[in-house]
């Protein structure tokens, strides 16, 4: 399972067992939007080869609000 935490400036990512972060404008490059547009199944599909998508997507500008 993989834990994303967000905030203004970027993405603190669990994945198996491994935690690392992902800065704001690495993400906005990997993906090619604006930070608050991202989704997190975006994030998810940069994180892992064949993630589970459940639910709606949510946008990050959404989770921090």
């Amino acid at each position: 399972m993989t834990v994303l935490s967000f905030d203004e400036q970027g993405i603190d990512v669990i994945y198996e067992g491994t935690e690392f972060r992902l800065d704001k404008e690495l993400v906005e490059e990997a993906i090619q939007k604006e930070y608050p547009d991202i989704t997190d199944h975006e994030v998810l599909q940069i994180v892992e080869e064949n993630p589970a998508l459940t639910g709606e997507p949510q946008r990050i500008g959404d989770i921090l609000d």
